[in-house]
């Protein structure tokens, strides 16, 4: 058995390659929890209740302030665009904030047998936990 040590200039590209896809994931998960909060924001709850059912079950005051922390937190997890050094801390707190509602609704999903919506959470979950995780170990 051989082991492997990587040059510095290796180290640096795999880095870069996993930088890149930590970015991806995350202007993804933006995109589609900003647009998921809009959505809870702007749609009437009648249309809300015939694309999910857990809106029925719930006040719309609720599922209104869940739109709002949906938007919230997109836009902090894209924090270390603007500043890395007072980013960082917000965009980790917007991960795990994200991991707690997707795991929560994961479960919602799962056992009202809505298997479509609980799938996407299952996605949404494994997106989130490699941006937790290696941006929680990252040092700059």
């Amino acid at each position: 058995m051989t082991s492997q040590v990587l040059t510095p200039a290796r180290s640096r590209l795999f880095a870069s390659y996993r930088n890149l896809t930590l970015w991806t994931l995350q202007g993804w998960l933006a995109m589609f929890f900003a647009a998921a909060g809009y959505a809870k924001l702007t749609e009437p709850m009648a249309n809300l209740v015939q694309l999910m059912n857990w809106p029925a079950l719930v006040p719309s005051n609720m599922v209104r302030g869940l739109g709002v922390a949906e938007i919230v937190l997109a836009i902090l997890l894209l924090a270390p665009v603007v500043s890395w050094k007072h980013g960082r801390p917000l965009m980790l707190t917007a991960a795990a904030g994200l991991l707690a509602l997707e795991t929560i609704m994961l479960a919602v999903h799962a056992l009202g047998l809505e298997v479509g919506p609980a799938v996407t959470n299952a996605i949404l979950i494994a997106m989130t936990v490699p941006v937790l995780w290696f941006r929680g170990r990252e040092v700059r």
